[in-house]
């Protein structure tokens, strides 16, 4: 198993700190193409992490982590040498991502996927209108709020759990729809629902109420409709020391404080 990952490619952020990591350890251990690479290390927090799961999606290929940034979640400690150990003693952790569909009021369609959530937000000084759907039957005719978001697992201690949604084990079969700052109704704090449900979310007052759809750094402005769905045909791949899987993680924050 000391062979399993000989060939790695490094990516990494623009800081000072990143590139200067970026510098020792292809001196230390090569640098290979991407696409014969055995395993892609990332250099940087979490928004390099979620760039290079965007870039390599559909290809199969393992993401191991290392902390250089400010925000480090979803990384691991930075060391230097041991790496190719590391990557061989690694844990594996597997997400699917959500498959959005955004229609706009010109009638354009856009898809893209997101790792942690799709969020629906107001783009004016009035709140949105919203109604939600669950599989075709309509759950909520009217959601007056600053927005919506549907988180994954691996996204629900992100923005999920800034807006007060439930922190989510990573192999629960469970999305997390969430509301943003609700203003009618109030008591609505949002829902637990399987994740092979279809999300349907149509604006109201689309003109008057303009909103925008994010899937991760994807971002559609004036939108009318937007259908959400987890695909399970595409299997992205996280590599964690032992001790500190992803699923440990959320594990450890849903105690913290």
């Amino acid at each position: 198993m000391t062979d399993r990952f000989q060939a790695i490619s490094f990516v990494a952020s623009e800081t000072q700190e990143a590139q200067a990591a970026l510098a020792k350890l292809t001196e230390r251990y090569g640098q290979a193409e991407p696409d014969t690479a055995d395993v892609i290390v990332a250099l940087g927090g979490d928004g390099l992490m979620l760039q290079t799961l965007h870039r390599f999606i559909g290809t199969g290929k393992p993401i191991y982590g290392m902390n250089r940034g400010s925000v480090g979640f979803l990384m691991n400690e930075f060391r230097e040498r041991g790496l190719r150990k590391k990557l061989t003693d690694a844990e594996r952790s597997v997400v699917h991502p959500l498959s959005m569909t955004a229609f706009d009021m010109d009638g354009t369609v856009v898809r893209a996927e997101a790792i942690n959530e799709v969020s629906l937000l107001r783009r004016s000084y009035q709140a949105a209108k919203l109604q939600i759907s669950v599989d075709g039957q309509v759950r909520l005719s009217e959601l007056v709020a600053d927005g919506v978001l549907l988180a994954t697992p691996a996204g629900s201690t992100a923005y999920n759990l800034s807006a007060n949604g439930p922190i989510l084990p990573l192999d629960a079969p469970l999305l997390a729809l969430t509301p943003i700052s609700a203003f009618r109704p109030r008591r609505w704090r949002g829902a637990l629902l399987p994740d092979h449900a279809r999300v349907t979310i149509d604006v109201l007052e689309a003109e008057k109420r303009p909103v925008s759809a994010v899937a991760d750094h994807t971002q559609i402005d004036n939108v009318v409709r937007v259908e959400i769905e987890i695909d399970h045909s595409i299997d992205l791949v996280m590599l964690h020391d032992p001790g500190h899987s992803l699923d440990e993680r959320i594990l450890r924050e849903q105690f913290g404080y």
